[in-house]
Protein backbone atom coordinates (compact mmCIF):
# COMPACT_ATOMS: atom_id res chain seq x y z
CA UNK A 1 0.00 0.00 0.00
CA UNK A 2 1.31 3.39 -1.02
CA UNK A 3 1.31 5.99 1.73
CA UNK A 4 3.69 8.65 0.38
CA UNK A 5 1.87 11.97 0.30
CA UNK A 6 -1.73 12.40 -0.79
CA UNK A 7 -2.88 9.42 -2.85
CA UNK A 8 -3.70 10.17 -6.48
CA UNK A 9 -6.70 8.52 -8.15
CA UNK A 10 -7.42 8.89 -11.86
CA UNK A 11 -11.02 8.37 -12.95
CA UNK A 12 -11.64 7.75 -16.64
CA UNK A 13 -15.16 8.64 -17.73
CA UNK A 14 -17.55 11.28 -16.39
CA UNK A 15 -20.88 9.52 -16.53
CA UNK A 16 -22.78 8.86 -13.32
CA UNK A 17 -20.42 6.03 -12.36
CA UNK A 18 -17.32 8.16 -12.93
CA UNK A 19 -18.73 11.25 -11.23
CA UNK A 20 -19.86 9.30 -8.16
CA UNK A 21 -16.50 7.50 -7.99
CA UNK A 22 -14.60 10.76 -8.29
CA UNK A 23 -16.66 12.47 -5.58
CA UNK A 24 -16.27 9.51 -3.23
CA UNK A 25 -12.50 9.42 -3.80
CA UNK A 26 -12.18 13.15 -3.20
CA UNK A 27 -14.31 12.83 -0.08
CA UNK A 28 -11.98 10.01 0.98
CA UNK A 29 -8.95 12.27 0.92
CA UNK A 30 -7.51 11.43 -2.47
CA UNK A 31 -6.25 13.84 -5.11
CA UNK A 32 -8.52 13.14 -8.06
CA UNK A 33 -7.99 13.66 -11.78
CA UNK A 34 -11.04 13.07 -13.97
CA UNK A 35 -10.74 12.54 -17.73
CA UNK A 36 -13.72 12.64 -20.09
CA UNK A 37 -13.17 12.14 -23.80
CA UNK A 38 -16.33 13.90 -24.92
CA UNK A 39 -17.02 17.64 -24.75
CA UNK A 40 -19.79 17.07 -22.21
CA UNK A 41 -20.12 15.27 -18.90
CA UNK A 42 -22.96 13.02 -17.79
CA UNK A 43 -22.48 9.90 -19.92
CA UNK A 44 -25.95 8.59 -20.75
CA UNK A 45 -27.61 11.30 -18.63
CA UNK A 46 -27.09 14.65 -20.31
CA UNK A 47 -29.05 17.69 -21.41
CA UNK A 48 -29.12 19.91 -24.48
CA UNK A 49 -30.72 23.20 -25.49
CA UNK A 50 -32.87 23.91 -28.50
CA UNK A 51 -34.68 27.12 -29.34
CA UNK A 52 -34.35 28.43 -25.82
CA UNK A 53 -35.63 25.28 -24.07
CA UNK A 54 -33.70 22.55 -22.25
CA UNK A 55 -34.21 18.87 -23.00
CA UNK A 56 -32.72 15.71 -21.51
CA UNK A 57 -31.39 13.04 -23.83
CA UNK A 58 -33.85 10.67 -22.18
CA UNK A 59 -36.27 10.57 -19.30
CA UNK A 60 -34.53 9.06 -16.28
CA UNK A 61 -36.43 8.14 -13.13
CA UNK A 62 -35.48 6.48 -9.88
CA UNK A 63 -37.37 4.77 -7.07
CA UNK A 64 -37.32 5.20 -3.32
CA UNK A 65 -35.34 1.96 -3.11
CA UNK A 66 -32.55 3.61 -5.14
CA UNK A 67 -30.72 4.65 -2.00
CA UNK A 68 -27.24 5.14 -3.49
CA UNK A 69 -28.48 7.53 -6.17
CA UNK A 70 -30.51 9.46 -3.61
CA UNK A 71 -27.47 9.77 -1.32
CA UNK A 72 -25.44 11.03 -4.27
CA UNK A 73 -28.01 13.78 -4.93
CA UNK A 74 -27.98 14.66 -1.22
CA UNK A 75 -24.18 14.96 -1.33
CA UNK A 76 -24.54 17.31 -4.29
CA UNK A 77 -27.26 19.31 -2.50
CA UNK A 78 -29.80 18.76 -5.28
CA UNK A 79 -32.12 16.04 -3.92
CA UNK A 80 -35.01 18.49 -3.60
CA UNK A 81 -34.84 19.02 -7.38
CA UNK A 82 -35.85 15.39 -7.95
CA UNK A 83 -38.62 14.77 -5.41
CA UNK A 84 -40.22 11.38 -4.86
CA UNK A 85 -43.93 10.77 -5.03
CA UNK A 86 -45.50 10.63 -1.59
CA UNK A 87 -47.07 7.36 -2.70
CA UNK A 88 -46.68 5.35 -5.92
CA UNK A 89 -49.41 6.34 -8.38
CA UNK A 90 -49.05 5.86 -12.14
CA UNK A 91 -52.00 6.19 -14.50
CA UNK A 92 -51.97 3.69 -17.35
CA UNK A 93 -53.77 5.11 -20.38
CA UNK A 94 -55.34 3.36 -23.35
CA UNK A 95 -56.86 5.13 -26.38
CA UNK A 96 -60.63 4.98 -26.16
CA UNK A 97 -61.14 4.35 -29.86
CA UNK A 98 -63.88 6.98 -29.91
CA UNK A 99 -62.99 10.32 -31.57
CA UNK A 100 -62.81 13.11 -29.01
CA UNK A 101 -63.17 10.79 -26.01
CA UNK A 102 -60.78 10.71 -23.07
CA UNK A 103 -58.52 7.67 -22.75
CA UNK A 104 -59.43 4.71 -20.60
CA UNK A 105 -57.43 4.92 -17.38
CA UNK A 106 -56.28 2.26 -14.94
CA UNK A 107 -53.92 2.91 -12.06
CA UNK A 108 -50.91 1.20 -10.59
CA UNK A 109 -50.76 2.61 -7.09
CA UNK A 110 -50.17 1.51 -3.56
CA UNK A 111 -52.16 1.86 -0.39
CA UNK A 112 -51.08 1.75 3.25
CA UNK A 113 -51.12 -2.05 3.58
CA UNK A 114 -47.86 -4.00 3.98
CA UNK A 115 -46.19 -5.55 0.94
CA UNK A 116 -47.32 -7.31 -1.20
CA UNK A 117 -50.90 -6.39 -0.28
CA UNK A 118 -50.14 -2.71 -0.91
CA UNK A 119 -50.74 -3.20 -4.66
CA UNK A 120 -53.56 -5.76 -4.54
CA UNK A 121 -56.49 -3.33 -4.77
CA UNK A 122 -55.17 -1.47 -7.82
CA UNK A 123 -54.19 -4.68 -9.62
CA UNK A 124 -57.59 -6.27 -9.01
CA UNK A 125 -59.17 -3.14 -10.48
CA UNK A 126 -56.75 -2.96 -13.43
CA UNK A 127 -59.31 -2.49 -16.20
CA UNK A 128 -56.93 -3.12 -19.12
CA UNK A 129 -57.02 -6.84 -18.26
CA UNK A 130 -59.95 -9.21 -17.91
CA UNK A 131 -61.05 -10.67 -14.60
CA UNK A 132 -59.26 -13.98 -15.10
CA UNK A 133 -55.94 -12.27 -15.80
CA UNK A 134 -56.36 -9.91 -12.86
CA UNK A 135 -57.11 -12.78 -10.51
CA UNK A 136 -53.97 -14.58 -11.64
CA UNK A 137 -51.51 -11.72 -11.11
CA UNK A 138 -50.96 -12.62 -7.46
CA UNK A 139 -49.83 -16.14 -8.33
CA UNK A 140 -46.88 -14.88 -10.39
CA UNK A 141 -46.10 -12.10 -7.92
CA UNK A 142 -45.81 -14.53 -5.01
CA UNK A 143 -43.65 -16.85 -7.11
CA UNK A 144 -41.36 -13.92 -7.94
CA UNK A 145 -41.17 -12.99 -4.27
CA UNK A 146 -39.98 -16.49 -3.37
CA UNK A 147 -37.08 -16.53 -5.82
CA UNK A 148 -33.53 -16.39 -4.42
CA UNK A 149 -31.81 -13.53 -6.22
CA UNK A 150 -28.37 -15.12 -5.99
CA UNK A 151 -29.49 -18.31 -7.74
CA UNK A 152 -27.53 -18.57 -11.03
CA UNK A 153 -30.39 -20.54 -12.58
CA UNK A 154 -32.42 -17.33 -12.76
CA UNK A 155 -30.07 -15.99 -15.42
CA UNK A 156 -30.74 -19.02 -17.64
CA UNK A 157 -34.43 -18.23 -18.20
CA UNK A 158 -36.37 -15.31 -19.63
CA UNK A 159 -38.80 -13.38 -17.51
CA UNK A 160 -41.51 -14.06 -20.09
CA UNK A 161 -41.04 -17.83 -19.81
CA UNK A 162 -41.26 -17.61 -16.02
CA UNK A 163 -44.48 -15.60 -16.22
CA UNK A 164 -46.02 -18.03 -18.70
CA UNK A 165 -45.14 -20.93 -16.38
CA UNK A 166 -47.02 -19.15 -13.63
CA UNK A 167 -50.22 -18.66 -15.54
CA UNK A 168 -49.70 -15.23 -17.09
CA UNK A 169 -51.33 -14.77 -20.50
CA UNK A 170 -49.63 -12.92 -23.36
CA UNK A 171 -52.03 -10.03 -22.71
CA UNK A 172 -51.10 -9.85 -19.01
CA UNK A 173 -47.39 -9.86 -19.89
CA UNK A 174 -47.79 -7.14 -22.51
CA UNK A 175 -50.26 -4.90 -20.70
CA UNK A 176 -48.94 -5.15 -17.13
CA UNK A 177 -45.63 -6.93 -16.52
CA UNK A 178 -43.81 -5.27 -19.41
CA UNK A 179 -44.84 -1.83 -18.12
CA UNK A 180 -42.25 -2.35 -15.38
CA UNK A 181 -39.79 -4.80 -16.93
CA UNK A 182 -39.24 -2.92 -20.19
CA UNK A 183 -38.16 0.50 -18.81
CA UNK A 184 -35.96 -1.07 -16.13
CA UNK A 185 -34.27 -3.94 -17.99
CA UNK A 186 -34.58 -2.22 -21.41
CA UNK A 187 -35.78 -5.32 -23.22
CA UNK A 188 -39.20 -6.94 -23.34
CA UNK A 189 -40.10 -9.68 -20.87
CA UNK A 190 -39.78 -12.22 -23.67
CA UNK A 191 -36.05 -11.41 -23.83
CA UNK A 192 -35.24 -10.21 -20.31
CA UNK A 193 -33.16 -12.26 -17.92
CA UNK A 194 -35.30 -13.53 -15.07
CA UNK A 195 -32.46 -12.62 -12.71
CA UNK A 196 -32.66 -8.93 -13.62
CA UNK A 197 -36.45 -8.82 -13.65
CA UNK A 198 -36.65 -10.59 -10.29
CA UNK A 199 -34.29 -7.99 -8.83
CA UNK A 200 -36.52 -5.18 -10.10
CA UNK A 201 -39.75 -6.66 -8.80
CA UNK A 202 -38.45 -7.98 -5.47
CA UNK A 203 -36.60 -4.80 -4.52
CA UNK A 204 -39.04 -2.33 -6.00
CA UNK A 205 -42.47 -3.86 -5.53
CA UNK A 206 -42.54 -7.00 -3.41
CA UNK A 207 -40.56 -6.21 -0.26
CA UNK A 208 -41.02 -2.71 1.18
CA UNK A 209 -44.37 -1.05 0.43
CA UNK A 210 -42.89 2.37 -0.38
CA UNK A 211 -39.91 1.10 -2.40
CA UNK A 212 -41.44 1.88 -5.82
CA UNK A 213 -42.45 5.48 -5.15
CA UNK A 214 -41.13 7.27 -8.25
CA UNK A 215 -38.84 10.28 -8.37
CA UNK A 216 -37.66 12.27 -11.38
CA UNK A 217 -35.88 15.51 -12.12
CA UNK A 218 -37.84 18.74 -12.20
CA UNK A 219 -34.81 20.42 -13.78
CA UNK A 220 -32.51 19.36 -16.63
CA UNK A 221 -30.20 16.47 -15.72
CA UNK A 222 -27.17 18.68 -16.26
CA UNK A 223 -28.45 20.92 -13.47
CA UNK A 224 -29.46 18.00 -11.25
CA UNK A 225 -26.27 15.98 -11.03
CA UNK A 226 -23.76 16.79 -13.78
CA UNK A 227 -22.86 20.43 -13.19
CA UNK A 228 -23.19 20.17 -9.38
CA UNK A 229 -20.86 17.13 -9.32
CA UNK A 230 -18.23 18.90 -11.40
CA UNK A 231 -18.50 22.02 -9.22
CA UNK A 232 -18.17 19.91 -6.05
CA UNK A 233 -15.11 18.11 -7.43
CA UNK A 234 -13.44 21.38 -8.23
CA UNK A 235 -14.18 22.68 -4.72
CA UNK A 236 -12.60 19.50 -3.34
CA UNK A 237 -9.45 20.18 -5.35
CA UNK A 238 -10.00 17.68 -8.17
CA UNK A 239 -8.75 18.36 -11.69
CA UNK A 240 -11.40 17.85 -14.35
CA UNK A 241 -10.70 17.50 -18.08
CA UNK A 242 -13.13 17.52 -21.00
CA UNK A 243 -12.14 16.38 -24.50
CA UNK A 244 -9.35 14.31 -22.94
CA UNK A 245 -9.63 10.84 -24.45
CA UNK A 246 -7.62 8.15 -22.72
CA UNK A 247 -5.88 6.03 -25.37
CA UNK A 248 -4.46 3.30 -23.13
CA UNK A 249 -4.21 2.09 -19.55
CA UNK A 250 -1.04 0.61 -18.11
CA UNK A 251 -1.11 -1.65 -15.05
CA UNK A 252 0.72 -4.61 -13.57
CA UNK A 253 -0.64 -7.83 -12.14
CA UNK A 254 2.06 -7.89 -9.46
CA UNK A 255 1.05 -6.37 -6.08
CA UNK A 256 3.24 -3.45 -5.13
CA UNK A 257 4.63 -3.11 -8.66
CA UNK A 258 4.76 0.11 -10.63
CA UNK A 259 1.64 2.21 -10.16
CA UNK A 260 -0.99 2.23 -12.91
CA UNK A 261 -1.00 4.98 -15.51
CA UNK A 262 -3.13 6.28 -18.37
CA UNK A 263 -2.04 7.68 -21.71
CA UNK A 264 -4.06 10.74 -22.66
CA UNK A 265 -3.33 13.24 -25.42
CA UNK A 266 0.19 11.92 -25.76
CA UNK A 267 0.95 12.29 -22.05
CA UNK A 268 1.50 9.53 -19.53
CA UNK A 269 -0.32 10.25 -16.26
CA UNK A 270 0.62 8.02 -13.34
CA UNK A 271 -1.59 7.45 -10.33
CA UNK A 272 -1.86 5.32 -7.22
CA UNK A 273 -5.14 3.91 -8.53
CA UNK A 274 -7.18 4.16 -11.71
CA UNK A 275 -10.95 3.72 -11.99
CA UNK A 276 -12.14 2.90 -15.50
CA UNK A 277 -15.73 4.18 -15.67
CA UNK A 278 -16.48 4.06 -19.38
CA UNK A 279 -19.04 2.07 -21.41
CA UNK A 280 -18.30 -1.64 -21.55
CA UNK A 281 -17.33 -1.55 -25.22
CA UNK A 282 -14.73 1.13 -24.46
CA UNK A 283 -13.49 -0.72 -21.39
CA UNK A 284 -12.91 -3.80 -23.53
CA UNK A 285 -10.53 -1.80 -25.67
CA UNK A 286 -8.68 -0.12 -22.80
CA UNK A 287 -8.10 -2.98 -20.37
CA UNK A 288 -4.53 -4.36 -20.49
CA UNK A 289 -4.18 -7.93 -21.69
CA UNK A 290 -3.88 -10.84 -19.26
CA UNK A 291 -6.18 -9.65 -16.48
CA UNK A 292 -9.17 -11.14 -14.74
CA UNK A 293 -11.68 -9.56 -17.11
CA UNK A 294 -12.16 -10.97 -20.60
CA UNK A 295 -12.63 -8.11 -23.12
CA UNK A 296 -14.61 -10.45 -25.39
CA UNK A 297 -17.02 -11.13 -22.55
CA UNK A 298 -17.59 -7.39 -22.17
CA UNK A 299 -18.35 -7.10 -25.86
CA UNK A 300 -20.82 -9.96 -25.41
CA UNK A 301 -22.95 -7.77 -23.14
CA UNK A 302 -24.33 -6.13 -26.26
CA UNK A 303 -26.50 -3.03 -26.15
CA UNK A 304 -30.12 -1.94 -26.13
CA UNK A 305 -31.32 1.48 -27.35
CA UNK A 306 -33.66 4.08 -25.91
CA UNK A 307 -35.25 6.95 -27.80
CA UNK A 308 -37.19 9.94 -26.56
CA UNK A 309 -39.54 12.12 -28.56
CA UNK A 310 -39.95 15.60 -27.09
CA UNK A 311 -43.07 17.48 -28.23
CA UNK A 312 -43.77 21.15 -27.48
CA UNK A 313 -47.41 22.26 -27.77
CA UNK A 314 -48.88 25.74 -27.85
CA UNK A 315 -51.26 24.84 -25.03
CA UNK A 316 -51.72 22.38 -22.18
CA UNK A 317 -52.94 18.99 -23.42
CA UNK A 318 -52.87 16.85 -20.25
CA UNK A 319 -52.85 17.19 -16.47
CA UNK A 320 -50.71 14.06 -15.99
CA UNK A 321 -47.14 14.64 -14.84
CA UNK A 322 -46.29 11.01 -15.52
CA UNK A 323 -48.25 8.30 -17.29
CA UNK A 324 -47.82 4.95 -18.98
CA UNK A 325 -49.74 3.78 -22.01
CA UNK A 326 -50.91 0.50 -23.52
CA UNK A 327 -52.36 -0.23 -26.97
CA UNK A 328 -50.20 2.70 -28.08
CA UNK A 329 -46.68 3.32 -29.40
CA UNK A 330 -46.23 5.48 -26.29
CA UNK A 331 -44.70 3.60 -23.36
CA UNK A 332 -44.19 6.35 -20.77
CA UNK A 333 -44.68 10.09 -20.99
CA UNK A 334 -43.67 12.96 -18.73
CA UNK A 335 -44.65 16.59 -18.44
CA UNK A 336 -41.31 18.41 -18.83
CA UNK A 337 -42.72 21.93 -19.16
CA UNK A 338 -41.08 23.39 -16.05
CA UNK A 339 -37.86 21.41 -16.51
CA UNK A 340 -37.54 22.70 -20.06
CA UNK A 341 -37.77 26.26 -18.80
CA UNK A 342 -41.11 26.85 -20.50
CA UNK A 343 -43.78 29.13 -19.08
CA UNK A 344 -46.95 27.03 -18.62
CA UNK A 345 -48.91 29.95 -20.04
CA UNK A 346 -47.10 29.38 -23.33
CA UNK A 347 -47.95 25.70 -23.68
CA UNK A 348 -46.73 22.29 -22.58
CA UNK A 349 -43.68 20.12 -23.24
CA UNK A 350 -44.12 16.33 -23.16
CA UNK A 351 -41.38 13.73 -23.37
CA UNK A 352 -42.26 10.26 -24.64
CA UNK A 353 -39.75 7.62 -23.55
CA UNK A 354 -39.39 4.42 -25.58
CA UNK A 355 -37.24 1.66 -24.07
CA UNK A 356 -35.99 -1.39 -25.93
CA UNK A 357 -36.28 0.74 -29.08
CA UNK A 358 -34.66 -1.71 -31.50
CA UNK A 359 -37.19 -1.02 -34.24
CA UNK A 360 -37.28 2.74 -33.68
CA UNK A 361 -33.66 3.76 -33.19
CA UNK A 362 -32.81 3.64 -36.89
CA UNK A 363 -35.89 5.47 -38.12
CA UNK A 364 -35.80 9.05 -39.39
CA UNK A 365 -36.74 11.77 -36.86
CA UNK A 366 -39.67 13.00 -38.95
CA UNK A 367 -41.15 9.49 -39.03
CA UNK A 368 -40.87 9.13 -35.26
CA UNK A 369 -42.28 12.60 -34.62
CA UNK A 370 -45.29 11.92 -36.85
CA UNK A 371 -45.95 8.57 -35.16
CA UNK A 372 -45.70 9.80 -31.58
CA UNK A 373 -47.55 13.08 -32.04
CA UNK A 374 -50.38 11.03 -33.57
CA UNK A 375 -50.22 8.62 -30.63
CA UNK A 376 -50.40 11.51 -28.16
CA UNK A 377 -53.41 12.87 -30.03
CA UNK A 378 -55.07 9.46 -29.63
CA UNK A 379 -54.47 9.64 -25.88
CA UNK A 380 -55.34 13.31 -25.31
CA UNK A 381 -58.21 14.97 -27.17
CA UNK A 382 -56.74 18.41 -26.41
CA UNK A 383 -53.64 17.51 -28.40
CA UNK A 384 -55.75 17.22 -31.54
CA UNK A 385 -56.56 20.92 -31.42
CA UNK A 386 -53.11 21.99 -30.21
CA UNK A 387 -50.34 23.19 -32.48
CA UNK A 388 -47.00 21.39 -32.30
CA UNK A 389 -44.56 24.27 -31.86
CA UNK A 390 -41.47 22.07 -31.92
CA UNK A 391 -40.48 18.42 -31.71
CA UNK A 392 -37.12 16.73 -31.41
CA UNK A 393 -35.88 13.16 -31.12
CA UNK A 394 -33.03 12.17 -28.83
CA UNK A 395 -31.38 8.77 -29.04
CA UNK A 396 -29.05 6.60 -27.04
CA UNK A 397 -28.13 3.79 -29.42
CA UNK A 398 -26.26 1.92 -26.69
CA UNK A 399 -28.22 3.17 -23.68
CA UNK A 400 -27.69 -0.01 -21.66
CA UNK A 401 -26.22 -3.45 -21.96
CA UNK A 402 -28.70 -6.01 -23.26
CA UNK A 403 -30.25 -7.65 -20.18
CA UNK A 404 -30.86 -11.11 -21.62
CA UNK A 405 -30.19 -14.54 -20.09
CA UNK A 406 -26.48 -15.19 -19.69
CA UNK A 407 -25.77 -11.59 -18.76
CA UNK A 408 -24.71 -12.26 -15.18
CA UNK A 409 -21.58 -14.26 -16.04
CA UNK A 410 -20.40 -11.48 -18.38
CA UNK A 411 -20.61 -8.65 -15.81
CA UNK A 412 -17.34 -8.24 -13.90
CA UNK A 413 -16.91 -6.87 -10.41
CA UNK A 414 -14.68 -3.85 -9.76
CA UNK A 415 -11.44 -5.84 -9.49
CA UNK A 416 -9.54 -6.39 -12.76
CA UNK A 417 -6.63 -8.54 -11.57
CA UNK A 418 -4.28 -5.58 -12.05
CA UNK A 419 -2.83 -3.74 -9.10
CA UNK A 420 -4.67 -0.45 -8.54
CA UNK A 421 -7.02 -0.74 -11.55
CA UNK A 422 -10.78 -0.96 -10.97
CA UNK A 423 -13.97 -0.88 -13.02
CA UNK A 424 -17.16 1.13 -12.55
CA UNK A 425 -20.30 1.38 -14.63
CA UNK A 426 -23.90 0.25 -14.58
CA UNK A 427 -22.75 -2.73 -16.69
CA UNK A 428 -20.56 -4.10 -13.89
CA UNK A 429 -21.87 -6.67 -11.44
CA UNK A 430 -23.88 -4.40 -9.17
CA UNK A 431 -26.82 -6.77 -8.71
CA UNK A 432 -29.01 -4.18 -10.47
CA UNK A 433 -30.00 -3.67 -14.10
CA UNK A 434 -28.34 -0.82 -16.00
CA UNK A 435 -29.88 2.04 -14.06
CA UNK A 436 -28.73 5.28 -12.43
CA UNK A 437 -28.75 3.42 -9.14
CA UNK A 438 -26.48 0.72 -10.52
CA UNK A 439 -24.11 3.32 -11.96
CA UNK A 440 -23.74 5.18 -8.67
CA UNK A 441 -23.36 1.97 -6.68
CA UNK A 442 -20.57 0.84 -8.99
CA UNK A 443 -18.78 4.16 -8.57
CA UNK A 444 -18.98 4.00 -4.78
CA UNK A 445 -17.72 0.42 -4.66
CA UNK A 446 -14.85 1.13 -7.07
CA UNK A 447 -13.84 4.17 -5.02
CA UNK A 448 -13.83 2.06 -1.86
CA UNK A 449 -11.48 -0.42 -3.55
CA UNK A 450 -9.22 2.34 -4.84
CA UNK A 451 -9.00 4.13 -1.52
CA UNK A 452 -8.28 0.87 0.28
CA UNK A 453 -5.34 0.04 -1.96
CA UNK A 454 -3.82 3.50 -1.58
CA UNK A 455 -4.45 3.45 2.18
CA UNK A 456 -6.54 6.60 2.31
CA UNK A 457 -7.31 7.53 5.92
CA UNK A 458 -10.93 8.35 5.04
CA UNK A 459 -11.73 5.41 2.78
CA UNK A 460 -15.43 5.36 2.02
CA UNK A 461 -17.58 2.64 3.47
CA UNK A 462 -19.05 0.09 1.16
CA UNK A 463 -22.76 0.01 0.62
CA UNK A 464 -24.55 -2.10 3.22
CA UNK A 465 -26.19 -4.41 0.69
CA UNK A 466 -25.62 -6.16 -2.62
CA UNK A 467 -22.02 -5.09 -3.06
CA UNK A 468 -19.93 -7.30 -5.29
CA UNK A 469 -16.21 -6.88 -4.76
Amino acid sequence: MRQIGTPHVVVVGAGLAGLSAAVACADGGARVTLFEGRPRFGGATWSFERRGLAFDNGQHVYLRCCTAYRRFLERLGTAELAPLQERLAIPVLSPSGTPGAEPEVAWIRRNSLPSPLHLAASLLAYRHLGLVDRAGIGRAALALRRLRLGDPALDAETFGAFLARHGQSPEAIQLLWDLIALPTVNVHASEASLALAAKVFQTGLLTEPDAADVGWARVPLSRLHVDPAVALLERLGATVHRRARVAAVEASREPGAQAPAVLVDGERVQADAVILAVPHEDAAGLLPAGGRVDPQALKGLGSSPIIDVHVVYDRKVTDHQIAAAVHSPVQFLFDRTAAAGMDPADGQCLAVSVSGADAEHGERPEVLIERYTAALADLFPAARQAKVVDAVVSREHAATFRGVPGTARLRPGPATGFSGLYLAGSWTDTGWPATMEGAVRSGVVASSCALSVVSSPRAVRRLPEEVVA
